[in-house]
């Protein structure tokens, strides 16, 4: 009886756990499965046509189009229902899959339908996104919305080792355009789950957000940037964000693999066990993270973090540096496991955090905006630092990219890291 009167007596608190289930189960079908399907279609792409320009362009696809609509989503998001945003791009995205099954059938599945299709489930996607991350204070308390960005984490992370895995039996065994159907059900699964999840829960000003319906997208952004100017700590954690892309991207994203298959020569299964030790150790940090940010001053955790960052990235140099005493091959992959493993576990210790903080301190009007703002420029220096690695990759041997760039990224952070102050219980 006392047990059925607290319940009755916390009923927000009942719709607040039913929305963080909710969310971890929609996100779980709609991420998996569209992880899955992209990996599974590269490679029908890279079968049909024998391209490497082709199945290029299928991956650009899945990322350019993130790249520059991002700050026009983030606009939608404030202005708009964000519910009804992540509703109808899941129904979009489930409908779009069905049509491209239809035409298929009919057609064949064309090249051209893969890519007009890859195109739009980008800008669906997106805009699902941004909303879903503008939306999670509204879902959850702030005690909750630590746990929550840490389930979403998690999602991301087990949707990274499943994508290439299950995409390839996928691929393997079944007609291809049997699972793009089945992904077209499972993204009106989403839709469905998300239908039932309260957005407004913990949401404030909700008369004046009904009232703004006028949308101009430059001045909108324009505001957005604005705002962004005069918070002085976003700034800051916004430039450790673009300057740990920027980093990644350079001395790990490109070199890796280059080290791990050409220089070391490992085969593609050992790649592929060096790979998922990244997940794997995000899953961990964010199984963590929220007892250790608790307990501990994360602004000074920050600073270290970064420190600790730039280590992982001149150890990823080290066996290719000591090549020549012929280490053992299961030596490598255990030495790059473990290293890939700390680099999850760092990366889930910075970026749940930080979102929780933005997520926090944005106010509604503005996070849609902001976060995509962000989000867009980290991006953005990803792709220049691949671009930069891989010329000169070309002309100076591999190893010098991680520790090189793990040397200039603990001087940048011995300068500026210090600088940091902000509070996540504020």
């Amino acid at each position: 009886m006392q047990a059925v009167a607290m319940n009755a007596s916390n009923p927000k608190e009942q719709i607040e756990k039913r929305n963080l289930y909710l969310f971890s189960a929609g996100k779980t079908i709609s991420i998996v499965g569209t992880s899955i399907y992209n990996f599974a279609l590269s490679l029908y792409v890279l079968k049909i046509t024998g391209s490497a320009l082709s199945f290029a362009i299928t991956l650009m696809l899945g990322v350019i189009p993130m790249i520059l609509i991002n700050p026009f989503a983030g606009v939608i998001a404030d202005k708009f229902n964000k519910k009804r945003l992540v509703l109808s791009m899941d129904a979009l995205n489930g409908l779009l899959l069905a049509l491209v099954y239809g035409l298929s059938m009919i057609y064949e599945l064309h090249l051209y339908f893969i890519y007009a299709a890859t195109f739009c489930l980008t800008v669906f996607t997106t805009f699902y996104g941004v909303g879903l991350e503008a939306a999670k204070p509204n879902m959850v308390s702030g005690d909750r919305l630590m746990n929550i960005n840490s389930a979403s984490r998690i999602i991301d992370s087990i949707a990274t080792i499943a994508g290439p895995m299950l995409g390839g039996i996928v691929f393997a065994i079944f007609d291809i355009r049997l699972f793009i159907l089945f992904n077209s059900v499972s993204f009106i699964l989403s839709a469905i789950s998300a239908g039932f999840i309260d957005f407004s829960l913990y949401q404030e000003n909700m008369d004046l957000k009904k009232e703004r319906v006028k949308v101009q997208f430059f001045a909108d952004i324009k505001d957005g940037f604005i705002y962004l100017k005069n918070q002085k700590n976003m700034i800051q954690l916004f430039k450790v964000l673009i300057s740990i892309n920027f980093f990644l991207g350079f001395a790990l994203t490109v070199p890796l693999p280059y080290m791990v298959n050409t220089v070391l020569s490992l085969s593609p299964k050992q790649f592929g066990i060096i790979e998922a030790a990244f997940p794997l150790g995000m899953i961990a940090g964010a199984l963590a993270v929220k007892r250790i940010t608790e307990t501990l001053n994360y602004s000074v955790l920050l600073y270290r973090l970064c420190i600790f960052l730039a280590g992982a990235m001149v150890l990823i140099g080290i066996p290719v540096l000591i090549k020549d005493y012929y280490l053992n091959h299961q030596v490598i992959v255990g030495y790059f496991c473990l290293v890939m493993f700390i680099f999850g576990v760092i990366i889930a210790f910075i970026d749940i955090p930080i979102a929780y903080y933005m997520q926090k301190m944005i106010p509604d009007e503005y996070r849609g905006r902001v976060l995509s703002i962000g989000i867009s420029i980290g991006k953005t220096m990803l792709p220049l630092a691949m671009l930069t690695a891989g010329m000169l990759l070309s002309h100076i041997p591999s190893y010098v990219m991680p520790i090189a760039g793990g040397a200039l990224f603990f001087l940048l952070n011995i300068r500026t890291g210090k600088k940091l102050e902000f509070d996540l219980n504020k």
